[in-house]
Parts: C-alpha cells; structure tokens; sequence
C-alpha cells in the first residue's frame, strides 16, 4: 500500500453556505497540475553499489591494514633494501679487499706439447691516512718435454699521499657522504609512510563524512514523506489547501536526488579508501567509527621546537646541507698537488728442470737462488693551465650557500606551517561549537513549528523552509566536525608526529 494513499473517507463536513468540503477540495485538487496531484515515488532501481563481502574497519583497522597492504608503503621499503647495501658498501672502504686470477694453457708446436699453469692472487688495503697497500703474488708454471720451471714472484708495495688524497677527514668523506645519505634515505621512507597513513585516515574520514551524509539525507526524507501524510490528513480535515502540497512533493522530489547524491559520494569514498588499502574493489568496506571531536590544547612554541626536531624534509635538509660541506672539502683537497712517497720490495724464486750450465749448456736438477729487490722514492704531479678543480670548488662553495639558504628558507616555512596548522585547529573547533548550536536551534525551532502547523498558525511553505534549515545545520555540523579532526591529522603531519601518535615503528 502507498505511503500517500489517501485516507478512508470520513462524514462530509459542510461549510455555512452548504457545500461540502470535500468537494471544494476534489475542486481545487482538479485545478492543480497533473504532475502535482500524483505522490513522488522512489527511484525504480537502485543505484550501483559494492557487491563484495562487508567489512567493518575501526580507524586502527585501516591504518594497520595500510601498513601491510599499501603498495606504495611496499615499494618504499624495497628501494629502502637497496639503499642499506650501498650504506654497506661504502663502510667496506677500509676493508682489505682481493682477487684470484688463475689460468691454465695448452700448447703443440710440431711434435712438441707443452703446458702452461698461472695463479695469481692479489690483495690491497686502503687505509684512513689515504694509505695504500697492495699484495700480490704470482705462480707460472712452465712443462715442456717432460720438464718443468715454477717462478713464483711476491710483491708488497705502499703509498702514501702527502698532500692530494691525505689524511682521515679527506678519505673518510666517501662514508660520511653514504652515512648522510642514508639518514636522507630513512628520512624519506618516514615521510612516505607517515603521508601514506595521513592519506589513508582522511580517506577514512572522508568515508564516515558521506555514511553520515547518507544518513542525514534518508531521516531528511523519512521527515518529508511523514510531512507529506500530514499535509493530506490536513487537506481532507479541510485545514490545509490542497495547491499547498505541491510543496512538500517538490521537496521529496529534491530530497530523493539528494540521497542518489549521497550514495554515490560514499560509493566513492569506499573505493578511494579500498584503494590506498589496496583490498578488493568489490568490498563492501564500512567505517565503523563514531566521530568523537573533543577540544586539544596545543602549545604553539613547543609545536614548533617539534617539528624542527621531527619533520622529515627538515632533518633531510639539514643532512644536506652537511653533505654540501663534505664535498667542498673534497673539492679543496683536489686543487692540492698530488705527492706521495712509496715503498716497493719484491721477492722472486725459480726452482724446476729447465736450469742450464752456464759454462757446458746441459740442464740442470735443483732450485735458482731466490732473488729479492726493492725500491723507495717520491712521485709528485703538479698540474698546470687547468682550471678545473678551481671551478669545482666554486660550485661546492655555491652548493654549501644554496643549501644553508634553503635550510633557513625550511624552517621559516616550517613555523608557518605550524601556526597555521595550530590556529587551523583551534578556529576548526569553534566551528564545531558553533555548528553543534545551530544544529540543536535548527532542530528546536523545526519541532515548534510543526506545533504551529498542526495549530494552523504556520505555513506549510514555513515548515519546509526550516526542514531545510535542519539539514544544512546537520550537514554544517557534520562538516566541522570532520574539519576539525582532519585539521589535527594534519597538524600532526605538519610536525613530523604522524607516526609518533599512531604508534608505527618502521621496519628499518
């Protein structure tokens, strides 16, 4: 049965000059338009919606499933793995570090084979004076006709620059350029993951925003289909007239769009949020918290102290700029001459079947004397007419000024950032105060104005002007609401404090 079919008949209530009522309204009633004598219907068909399975996400339900499932979050920490092996790479500069070289040969000339074995293994060591040893050492073994020869050489030499390349501060630049740059690195997986989960609440909250929407505009309409059965319990008492519900029928006509408005924005925050949880599209994901907006005292100088000592493009920058200065103590150490001293000393031995008498020419059977040699001396090179490394301490110098500017310039933007997000936060709950009152004068004033209708000392056309006022308040409310603790999320994220509050250790 139709919500607005009319009424059963009632006795025929006569006016003074005889004519019933009910035919005075059949009258104007035919004196309508068409289109406003027939009740609004809901839509024939739904509109589409998801088709998965329900689910139920508290706030801590979505960022802990973001966390895991989030494939930017994924991605961060893959590029994070490669990051650490080159931090590691770069602490092995110090290391001893070798490699093995081996051969083995074959050979025929005429009717005579031979054979040919080399082992070379060699090894060098790079010290934080700029020191450098190296190792080595190399096996030939010779066979030809049933006769062999082994020659194994030994060689150590150093060297040790003086000027270009000494000292620790110059040869351990390298590490603490890797060690800065990965402190950047661990900076900037903070930053992905800390604005990966600030996206994913607001996604949330943008979800409990339109499940809230969804709900004011179903009671907006239940309130005027029950208006629309009052009004026709009115007309057929004869205390309405009949054009004046023409009125409440436009309105749920506007109301029904306003729900197939409603549906289709959580429709698509379902999707926004399902997709930074990268979970089935086709679920049915629900946000299963209330809003609960409660006032936060904020101290501006400590927020600020904060986020200097928290934000991640800040302590970035700061990094940088000590890698600026890294490299332009290498590019000054460059502009020196290049002098070094070095030692060389070299053992060789013989043994084998291939000796020969120096005076009769016949092979000898035994092992050649060891022969040992060495060398000490100074090597320098001085460059000349080359402008180079000159140029290159210019640029470093301008890299350490443009870098400490764009330090000074972030921590100016950082404190604005910061008092902006703070009076954010604090107009964004007056707003909520504000909101809340409309909403209940609003609602006040909609229920005494029914009364007055009921009365007949108010409009129909009054009545449905503050049901509109009612809805704007509840969506007013609802809006502040939301406002304000997205304003606190993005206070935290002004201060580098995302992860801090939500309790995320990073897996690094």
């Amino acid at each position: 049965m139709s919500a607005y079919r009319v009424a059963e008949p009632r006795p025929r209530q006569r006016l003074p000059g005889g004519r019933p009522i009910l035919t005075l309204l059949a009258a104007l009633a035919l004196a309508a338009p068409a289109w406003a004598q027939s009740p609004v219907a809901s839509p024939a068909k739904p509109p589409p919606a998801a088709t998965g399975p329900r689910l139920a996400l508290s706030l801590a339900d979505a960022v802990f499933l973001g966390l895991r499932e989030n494939r930017a979050i994924k991605s961060a920490y893959v590029v994070r793995a490669a990051e650490k092996y080159d931090l590691f790479v770069a602490e092995t500069r110090f290391r001893p570090v070798g490699a093995i070289i081996g051969s083995a040969e074959t050979t025929r000339a005429g009717g005579l084979r031979g054979s040919t074995l080399q082992l070379n293994p060699s090894a060098s060591w790079l010290v934080s004076t700029g020191a450098q040893f190296d190792f080595g050492w190399a096996r030939q073994t010779v066979r030809s006709g049933g006769n062999d020869l082994t020659t194994e050489v030994a060689t150590l030499s150093v060297s040790q620059p003086l000027l270009r390349g000494a000292g620790v501060a110059v040869n351990a630049a390298p590490v603490r350029l890797a060690r800065l740059q990965d402190a950047i690195d661990r900076q900037n997986l903070k930053a992905t993951v800390s604005d990966t989960v600030s996206r994913i609440i607001l996604a949330y909250r943008n979800l409990v925003q339109a499940q809230q929407q969804l709900a004011i505009a179903r009671q907006s309409l239940e309130r005027s289909r029950a208006q629309l059965a009052t009004n026709q319990a009115l007309i057929e008492a004869g205390r309405m007239a009949a054009a004046d519900i023409v009125q409440t029928q436009a309105d749920i006509a506007a109301q029904q769009v306003a729900l197939l408005q409603a549906e289709q924005q959580r429709n698509s925050t379902q999707i926004a949020l399902l997709t930074l949880l990268a979970v089935d599209l086709h679920t049915d994901v629900v946000a299963a918290d209330a809003l609960d907006a409660k006032p936060l005292a904020v101290d501006l100088d400590q927020a600020i102290a904060t986020a200097l000592d928290n934000r991640p493009d800040f302590l970035s920058q700061k990094r940088s700029v000590e890698q600026a200065r890294q490299g332009l103590i290498l590019a000054r150490n460059n502009r020196l001459w290049d002098v070094s001293v070095y030692g060389t000393v070299q053992r060789q031995t013989e043994r084998g079947d291939l000796f020969e008498d120096p005076i009769t020419g016949a092979p000898l059977t035994g092992t050649g004397l060891p022969r040992t040699s060495g060398a000490v001396g100074v090597q320098f090179r001085v460059p000349l007419g080359d402008y180079r490394p000159r140029q290159a301490e210019i640029q470093a110098q301008t890299l350490v000024r443009t870098q400490e500017l764009r330090l000074d310039d972030l921590r100016q933007n950082v404190e604005a950032q910061v008092r902006d997000a703070v009076q954010g936060v604090e107009l964004a709950w007056r707003q909520v105060e504000a909101s809340r009152l409309s909403r209940d004068l609003a609602a006040k004033t909609l229920e005494l104005e029914r009364e007055k209708l009921s009365a007949g000392r108010a409009s129909n056309f009054e009545l449905l002007t503050f049901e509109a006022n009612l809805r704007s308040a509840d969506l007013q409310a609802l809006s502040a609401s939301i406002n304000y603790l997205n304003a606190l999320t993005i206070l935290d994220q002004q201060l580098g404090a995302t992860l801090d509050t939500w309790k995320v250790d990073l897996q690094d």
